[in-house]
């Protein structure tokens, strides 16, 4: 039996927070990605509004999410996204992504936050399913997305994190 550990990633962990961009990009096949440096990568983890989980198996990342808290105007409370949430192939299947989404369940919940939310593409029948399996509820809704003019050209080249979502 497996014995896969979780941590909730601080300032101290960057190894790790690399290591769950390199799993984001094996699962998302992500072509031509570049990582972005170590000073943005870091700067992320001094970020109180993101939340990134992660699964170890033998100290080594084989999944993990990322989070973001949104503060809202409509009530005294935040809502949180997840971003992205993978788990790498060999390692699905064994409950997981089920558990990371249990620790970012309780960890929003022992700070008063109203809801999280995920998008997941329609043709991805894999990823609906996990997320009506460990409870979420589907909304019909329609998202669109916006390139801004003053993104840098490392952001277009094709298979980047900024490109993943429109490509496919």
């Amino acid at each position: 039996m497996m014995n896969f550990q979780y941590r909730k990633l601080t300032d101290k962990d960057l190894v790790h927070f690399v290591a769950l961009i390199k799993v984001f990009e094996d699962v998302f096949g992500l072509k031509n990605f570049k990582i972005p440096g170590p000073d943005y990568l870091q700067s992320l983890l001094e970020k109180d509004n993101i939340i990134i989980y992660v699964a170890l198996l033998d100290n080594v990342v084989v999944a993990g999410l990322t989070a973001h808290i949104l503060p809202s105007g409509y009530f005294e409370s935040s809502e949180v996204y997840v971003y992205d949430l993978a788990v790498e192939t060999a390692m699905q299947r064994k409950g997981i992504g089920k558990n990371l989404i249990s620790l970012l369940k309780d960890y929003c919940a022992g700070l008063g936050y109203r809801e999280i939310f995920v998008q997941a593409d329609v043709a991805d029948l894999h990823a609906i399913d996990f997320y009506k399996a460990t409870g979420g509820i589907a909304e019909s809704v329609i998202h669109f997305s916006y390139q801004l003019a003053y993104e840098t050209e490392k952001a277009h080249e094709p298979g980047s994190l900024a490109n993943y979502r429109t490509e496919h």
